[in-house]
């Protein structure tokens, strides 16, 4: 399983969130007050506030900025706390980079969520979760000096974040990016068409994160995890027709090394062979789940099927080795090699993976490289066709207004079996 950071890509891919600063000049709106009083107050854009960025710089904490069905041209930044940015139609309401903005939408106001709407086009990132805030460092991302790693003092991460019911597609590195964020939840989203990853959860220590009943697809990584680890969760996803499904790294290029403390379970990760997606950096194709370096993690009751180098690879990399990990009760099956461990701790257990428990760590066939598979060029991102619709968040406009505070909650992760295809 390959790691596709090389190190000048991922210094782009870390905060380039400089375009969210040029979306336009702040002024006064009007902030239409919801019934009853002391129930939250309620922005509408364009009703209210010309651009959602006048929106959200007119909400006040624990506002919702209600945007109508449009297409918005601009970047935004929304840095105030325990604010909803909610779209009136997931589908209809589109954040459109054209292109030529880098980032979507940027949060870095704590307790902030964003729901129900569609982010595309952007040469970075769709929707950005980050407690980044310098804003010299976000306009040149990660390569300067004394910026890699990020210091994580200077930089305390974002405190309490949600991403609902969002779609993402053809940006040119992350769909839904966390990064240097805890206390959060990403949940019914669908990301397409990433040249890099549909969704990305990285540096965090705890974490306190989940990741669930998420769709990605047509992406080079389906979900990717790097130097994220404890109370990480990542929860009845459908990782399908990426050109890898899922990956959880250890690497240098973040701070918090080794990754470790995951747990993904119930996922659907199958047929990760797509040629008409974007092409990584480092060309890996044909995995559904690799682990490089990562350590202590449990990989248990996911559907593994039809990937065609690798159902699940366990790796050490440069620095860093894959030890502790449990990878037992899986379904893996049909897939060019269906285990792969080429990792030298001997504490990892990794059962038979059939479909139930295993008695012991004793495993079935294990092969120690993957199986040879062609590996098509990717194609650009801007090429991707739009998906189909997806599902609203229940309620629209009137679902009941939730900043994200007290996340993730209660996590069970045995309420999510083995799916059944």
């Amino acid at each position: 399983m390959p790691s596709h950071h090389a190190r000048p890509r991922h210094r782009l891919a870390v905060l380039l969130v400089g375009a969210a600063l040029l979306a336009g000049c702040s002024g006064p709106a009007d902030r239409t007050p919801l019934a009853p009083p002391g129930a939250p107050g309620v922005v509408r854009v364009p009703q209210d506030a010309p651009s959602i960025q006048r929106g959200v710089d007119a909400a006040r904490p624990g506002d919702v900025v209600l945007v109508s069905p449009g297409v918005y041209r601009e970047s935004v930044l929304l840095a105030k706390p325990r604010v909803v940015l909610r779209g009136a139609d997931r589908n209809a309401v589109v954040v459109d980079g054209e292109f030529r903005r880098v980032n979507g939408i940027t949060v870095t106001g704590a307790e902030s969520a964003v729901e129900n709407l569609t982010v595309r086009h952007h040469l970075a990132n769709g929707l950005l979760f980050t407690g980044v805030t310098d804003e010299r460092l976000q306009g040149r991302g990660a390569g300067g000096s004394g910026y890699d790693p990020l210091d994580t003092e200077r930089f305390p991460p974002l405190q309490g974040f949600r991403a609902s019911y969002v779609t993402a597609y053809n940006n040119a590195l992350y769909g839904i990016y966390a990064f240097d964020s805890r206390s959060g939840v990403i949940e019914h989203s669908y990301a397409s068409g990433q040249a890099d990853s549909g969704i990305y959860v990285g540096q965090c220590r705890p974490c306190a994160t989940v990741v669930r009943d998420n769709l990605v697809e047509h992406n080079a990584v389906g979900i990717e995890v790097t130097n994220a680890s404890e109370q990480l969760w990542f929860l009845g996803n459908r990782a399908v027709h990426n050109r890898v499904g899922v990956t959880v790294n250890s690497n240098d290029f973040e701070a918090l090394a080794p990754q470790h403390g995951a747990v993904i379970a119930g996922n659907t990760v199958t047929d990760n062979n797509d040629d008409r997606s974007p092409e990584q950096a480092d060309g890996g194709f044909g995995i559904g789940i690799g682990i490089g370096g990562g350590s202590t993690n449990t990989v248990t009751r996911n559907l593994v099927r039809g990937n065609a180098a690798a159902g699940l690879l366990l790796r050490d990399v440069q620095g860093y080795r894959a030890g502790g990990n449990t990878v037992d009760g899986n379904l893996v099956r049909g897939n060019g090699a269906d285990l792969v461990a080429t990792a030298a701790d001997p504490g990892n257990c990794v059962g038979a993976n059939s479909g139930a428990p295993s008695a012991s760590c004793t495993p079935g066939p294990v092969a120690t490289e993957p199986a040879r598979a062609a590996v098509p060029p990717g194609v650009s991102f801007r090429t991707l066709p739009a998906p189909p619709a997806q599902p609203q968040l229940p309620g629209g406009a009137d679902a009941p207004v939730r900043p994200a505070v007290g996340l993730p909650g209660a996590v069970d992760p045995d309420a999510y079996p083995l799916p059944t295809g």
